[in-house]
């Protein structure tokens, strides 16, 4: 968060949870952002060091019936040699990433599509179309995990809307280039190929058989693959140790996963860490994304005991049609404390499966259907007209020039969830800068389809944790 001498009053101000859905008065309606602060934490971050790579795999806490990660922002990768540096590249670089995300989600809510011409895979429980966090510069988030036995220490990006783990490995046909030399099963004790007529490989549908091992396949909407081998392995998460997990050994791996050895499923499917880890955590798990332009670590932390007690918690609901996402009911939208005039049946999931509210870490930017956006925008224009606009960029089309600003009172911006529940956000979660002299965005978009999709940009800086025993998402009451 920003850095000011006035930092716990703002956030008082700004990061209000209540469970009261008719006392909308009692929040401030503007709140400041810093905008000089803002711009400085443009500037490209400080590199990890090779003993931050050591610190960051031994960081655990395993009492309380929990266990933490840290989680640090792809940017910080040391082995970023191609890493762009200037702000508006990366800015352009991750709105063309999040414009490929959302449409492979879309793409695989509707039923998948043929790539290449070859048939489409479908894989409900096993992968989703990922393309976040995975590309030099990009905003999405990395923890540090030991592979094997002994452990190797390896990146692995996250990602809530995907039910896979899955690493790079050798021998590597084909690979691209990450920043930790790759996994070689040969090395590891515990490694244990899976058999084809193993239950495991009966979840993968279209799974493959070779020589007696079963054999995985992902495609990504971006035509990028992970193709191997499925084994169980041992994963080491700072002090604890994870026997016979179920992961992906890629042999053929094609895409914009530069840095990252692989990915790590957070999705609500029984394959992903989560859904294996199911007894050992109780379902449950929290994290805390870490606002852009910081040099400090968030957090990803498993067990009943990351529970937060304060929080404001809000329903999970379940999507037959995609498993993997976390779906939540959203009600409306408020700007400045006064609640935008929009039907709540636009952000309903159907019967069917179709629309509804997707919580996404691998998502940059919430997006909403085209007639909720344009009442949320013009409100929010409404209240701004003491601002300097500027021309709009890339997927934005509300901008404002703040250059030579120190700080502007900007409103209000909440989301009213179902059940009564309102989080008002961080103003450098609804306006962020899209280049370094002080171009500041209204960061939200509209969607063509029903679904709505909440975006890491809005969930940075606040604690987010999911009960999925209980069925419940939760807001807060920590800031990060």
């Amino acid at each position: 968060m920003l850095a000011s001498p006035a930092l716990p009053i703002i956030l008082v101000a700004i990061l209000h949870l209540t469970l009261s859905s008719i006392a909308t008065t009692s929040y401030p309606d503007f709140q400041l952002l810093n905008v000089k602060q803002t711009l400085i934490g443009t500037k490209s971050p400080r590199p990890l060091e090779t003993s931050e790579y050591h610190e960051l795999a031994n960081v655990s806490e395993s009492d309380q019936g929990k266990w933490k990660l840290k989680l640090v922002h792809r940017d910080k990768l040391s082995s970023n040699n191609t890493t762009i540096h200037d702000h508006g590249h990366r800015f352009h670089a991750r709105m063309q990433r999040d414009v490929k995300r959302v449409a492979s989600l879309l793409r695989r809510l509707s039923g998948g599509a043929s790539h290449d011409g070859e048939a489409a895979y479908e894989v409900n429980d096993f992968g989703s179309d990922v393309v976040s966090g995975m590309d030099q510069g990009s905003g999405e988030y990395f923890v540090r995990i030991g592979v094997g036995s002994p452990p190797r220490s390896q990146y692995m990006v996250i990602d809530s809307g995907s039910d896979i783990v899955w690493v790079q490995c050798q021998p590597c046909n084909q690979c691209y280039r990450q920043s930790d030399p790759v996994f070689d099963p040969a090395d590891s004790a515990s490694y244990t190929g899976v058999s084809c007529s193993s239950s495991v490989c009966d979840r993968i549908e279209n799974s493959g058989c070779h020589a007696g091992r079963c054999r995985y396949e992902v495609m990504y909407g971006d035509g990028s693959y992970t193709k191997g081998t499925l084994a169980l392995e041992t994963l080491t998460f700072g002090r604890t140790v994870v026997k016979n997990m179920a992961i992906g050994c890629g042999h053929i791996n094609q895409g914009m996963f530069i840095g990252a050895a692989g990915l790590l499923g957070l999705g609500g499917g029984s394959m992903s860490l989560v859904g294996q880890l199911g007894g050992q955590t109780g379902g449950a798990f929290s994290y805390c994304l870490v606002s852009r332009g910081t040099d400090a670590s968030g957090s990803l932390v498993f067990g009943r005991g990351a529970m937060p007690v304060g929080a404001a918690w809000v329903p999970l609901l379940r999507n037959p049609r995609a498993p993997s996402f976390y779906y939540v009911g959203l009600s409306g939208l408020g700007v400045g404390g006064i609640r935008v005039p929009v039907s709540e049946d636009i952000f309903r999931l159907t019967e069917l499966g179709y629309g509804g509210v997707v919580m996404d870490t691998g998502t940059a930017v919430t997006r909403f259907p085209t007639l909720a956006y344009n009442a949320f925008r013009d409100a929010f224009i409404s209240q701004t007209a003491n601002l300097p606009r500027a021309s709009g960029l890339s997927i934005f089309d509300t901008c404002y020039n703040l250059s030579g600003f120190v700080s502007v009172r900007v409103p209000t911006v909440s989301f009213y969830f179902s059940g009564g529940p309102i989080l008002t956000l961080p103003a450098r979660n609804f306006l962020i800068p899209v280049d370094d002299v002080g171009t500041f965005c209204f960061a939200f978009a509209s969607s063509a389809s029903g679904l709505s999709i909440i975006g890491n940009i809005q969930q940075e800086g606040i604690q987010i944790s999911f009960d999925g025993a209980n069925g419940f998402v939760g807001f807060g009451p920590n800031v990060c």
